[in-house]
């Protein structure tokens, strides 16, 4: 890390025009061939995928993204003659508009069904060309124009759909901005110095821009969620403001102790460098770790996050050196600048000495450090505190029931949000997901085993409508629709689709070649969410597996990584259990513009304890790293636990509030999933660094004395010795003055000796 901060600092120029022509050359390419996103649900060898593979092979059509329009009347009804002939010129124009494979109008011969029983609402179907992710905007965008144009005073149009919600999306516009402001200020308030706080931010920027552009162009090569870049962009100005925070901060402090710019550099890279790239790297694995699972949808999301953590780790430690070796000493304050310079022009009053390696030099003296001796004096009574309130705010994860949100979760000025209430209330709750049943009828001796089975399905519990067209002579696939009387997102209809596929499908099917399989929209969701649940234990074992392994290897320590690992269940429990409040129980969801109450997105938590593992690993990471820094050079658990606590207090807060508030920015920003990503990584990042971090991990490393350093003989061996915080021979000199002593070295007791990882063995 030395050499490559050296290099970066004797070529600054060179590597900040290589950025910015990295930057611009991923702009114009990203440019010239746009990202194309897929929202696809993709659950290999599910009911659900092989009904859609059936359904193609007999409507080709059916690959192509299906939109409403729908309009209402507040007097009189939809068949009257000046609506009726308004919407069907409205109908007609949208059948011309490019990217429009068919147009369903209520008011053809067959469509009676699409005008509600008490004939205010009526509803045309859409068939695109393309499936939601792959039509232009500009397509999807002159339908919703052409439909808002038919907008009376007593008649209103609303549209609902992929394509419509894609085009309709606002996206946030300075959410991020609003990050980033908010992060500007509290790195002003922690350095007092504009250069300081300005390298981080840029830093970050950097590296976000460098990945979400990379994730653009590989949106060519593999299905990638059109919510990914914003993800990205929330985890890596989160991740990337906070590496650079820590570098930057040991920067200064070199400076401070007398270092030229480049020594403290590169004592800077030497260590806090590796515990950013041990701790971007351990976000980056458990990211890809979501691959485990299986699922396309989630893969794409975790590249899109894990690409643009890596840059931001590449961007801290080869963009930021340069930076800071333009700025020289203007990272430092104003008054810091006044003191080095007095203590430089001092002469022979000063010198330049490096304490012998058992040294215990003296503690600096803040709220931090003074909270430190607060923690070690009386641990018990604030571990309980901490605890207690992070069980509080966990405890609705006992509740929590993942599903996927719809246009019913939309904000309520949405377009997408009215046209689903209008359909609710004129067809009935589970108007908006219907099931397909899609039926392959080998031979004419199944005819009536299909018509039987949908004689049954009008008696089924839970089934409001059925529709099932005549199946043509010669034609072996036909398709049932099933309206549940229950909304897409309620329980009862994930009861259904298992119901069906449990009993009412294969009854009908038995002594018979007639094969039936349960599809839809719907029907895809549920199985999406039914695969999670199945994979996440297996997930989160994984997780939590490689986080203990990691730690082990960076603190050689047993017990260090158990208390690692019991502090990240507890910031997923907060994480969880704030989804649940609001989002679940609708706690502030619509305040918030997310919509109503309704289940966690499936795809979210998942998303999170990847994301959580990280990040709060980053967090463990250098707070012990630290701690294990003081212990090798004293071998005294109290001493190394509370100078640790103490140091890093100041900045880890920072780090926190700064996340906190880059993931808070993005709540707002009218996307119910991204909303839950900002309100469950926001709220357990600030609880997880405020309570465990700064109270819970130090009260019970002072608990558990020198077991905190032991590893057994036959695993110390085994293990390969992995340095995050870098060797203690690159610390900087310690800076004194000609009538300052250097403390007393501290002799080593015997009991110290025989650790295995200390520096005297």
């Amino acid at each position: 890390m030395t050499t490559l901060a050296r290099w970066c600092h004797r070529h600054r120029l060179v590597t900040l025009f290589a950025w910015l022509a990295l930057i611009v050359g991923l702009g114009v390419l990203s440019g010239a061939s746009k990202p194309q996103y897929d929202n696809r649900l993709s659950i290999p060898a599910s009911e659900s995928s092989r009904a859609v593979d059936l359904l193609k092979t007999v409507q080709p059509a059916a690959g192509g993204d299906s939109d409403s329009v729908v309009w209402h009347t507040v007097h009189g009804r939809v068949t009257d003659g000046a609506v009726q002939e308004r919407m069907t010129q409205a109908l007609d124009r949208i059948a011309k508009a490019p990217g429009i494979a068919s147009v369903a109008s209520p008011y053809s011969p067959q469509g009676k069904s699409q005008i509600s029983p008490d004939g205010m609402t009526a509803y045309a179907t859409l068939m695109f060309t393309q499936e939601a992710g792959k039509i232009p905007v500009d397509q999807a965008k002159t339908v919703v124009a052409l439909a808002d144009a038919a907008r009376t005073d007593g008649l209103q149009v609303e549209l609902g759909g992929a394509a419509v919600s894609i085009a309709t999306d606002s996206g946030g516009g300075s959410q991020e901005l609003v990050g980033v402001l908010a992060a500007l200020v509290v790195l002003g308030l922690v350095f007092r110095s504009v250069g300081a706080a300005v390298l981080p931010i840029l830093t970050g920027i950097a590296g976000v821009s460098t990945g979400v552009l990379v994730v653009g162009l590989l949106s060519h090569g593999m299905a990638l969620p059109s919510s990914t870049p914003i993800l990205a962009t929330l985890v890596g100005l989160g991740v990337g403001i906070d590496y650079a925070l820590f570098i930057v901060n040991r920067h200064r402090k070199g400076l401070m102790a007398g270092l030229s710019v480049e020594e403290a550099m590169a004592a800077a890279l030497n260590t806090s460098g590796r515990a950013v790239l041990f701790a971007g790297g351990s976000v980056v694995i458990a990211l890809l770790g979501m691959f485990a699972l299986g699922l396309d949808f989630l893969n794409g999301m975790a590249l899109g996050a894990a690409m643009t953590v890596a840059m931001t780790v590449f961007a801290a430690v080869t963009l930021l050196p340069a930076l800071l070796g333009l700025l020289k000493t203007m990272v430092l304050s104003r008054r810091q600048r006044k003191e080095l310079k007095a203590w430089r022009a001092s002469g022979p009053d000063r010198v330049s000495v490096r304490l012998p390696r058992r040294s215990a030099p003296a503690e600096a003296r803040n709220a931090f450090t003074r909270w430190a001796r607060r923690v070690q004096l009386r641990p018990f009574g604030k571990a309980v505190l901490a605890l207690a309130v992070m069980a509080v705010v966990a405890l609705p994860v006992l509740s929590l029931r993942m599903g996927s949100s719809d246009a019913g979760n939309d904000p309520k000025a949405s377009t997408t949000r009215q046209s689903y209430d209008l359909l609710a209330k004129g067809f009935g709750p589970g108007f908006n997901g219907p099931l397909l049943l899609v039926a392959e009828v080998p031979a004419a001796a199944d005819r009536p085993a299909l018509d039987r089975l949908v004689e049954r399905l009008h008696t089924a519990p839970g089934v409001a409508a059925v529709e099932a067209p005549v199946l043509p002579a010669g034609q072996k696939v036909a398709v049932v629709q099933v309206v549940p009387t229950t909304s897409p997102q309620d329980r009862g209809t994930s009861e259904l689709i298992h119901r069906l596929r449990t009993d009412v499908v294969p009854a009908a099917e038995r002594g018979t070649t007639l094969h039936v399989l349960v599809g839809g929209q719907t029907a895809m969701s549920d199985d999406f969410d039914s695969a999670l649940n199945h994979k996440l234990p297996a997930f989160v074992g994984i997780i939590v597996g490689l986080g203990c392994l990691l730690m082990m290897l960076a603190f050689r320590s047993l017990l260090v990584p158990l208390i690692g690992v019991a502090m990240n269940l507890l910031t997923m429990g907060v994480a969880f259990g704030s989804l649940v409040a609001v989002f679940q129980w609708g706690w502030g969801s619509e305040a918030l513009g997310a919509g109503g109450a309704g289940p966690v997105d499936s795809a979210v938590p998942v998303m999170v304890i990847g994301i959580l593992f990280g990040l709060s690993m980053d967090y463990q990471v250098f707070l012990i790293s630290r701690m294990h820094e003081e212990w090798t050079k004293t071998g005294d658990n109290h001493r190394s636990v509370r100078v640790g606590h103490g140091e890093t207090g100041q900045v880890i807060c920072a780090a926190a509030v700064i996340m906190a508030c880059v993931f808070g920015s993005f709540i707002a920003g009218g996307q119910r999933m991204i909303a839950e990503f900002g309100v469950a990584l926001a709220v357990s990042i600030l609880l997880d660094v405020l309570l465990l971090r700064m109270i819970l991990v130090p009260a019970l490393m002072h608990g558990f004395g020198r077991g905190n350093w032991w590893l057994p003989r036959i695993l110390d061996r085994l293990l390969p010795r992995l340095s995050v915080e870098g060797s203690v021979e690159s610390e900087p000199p310690v800076r004194v003055s000609k009538t300052t002593e250097p403390e007393p070295e501290i002799s080593w007791q015997p009991a110290y000796r025989d650790q295995p990882h200390s520096r005297a063995r």
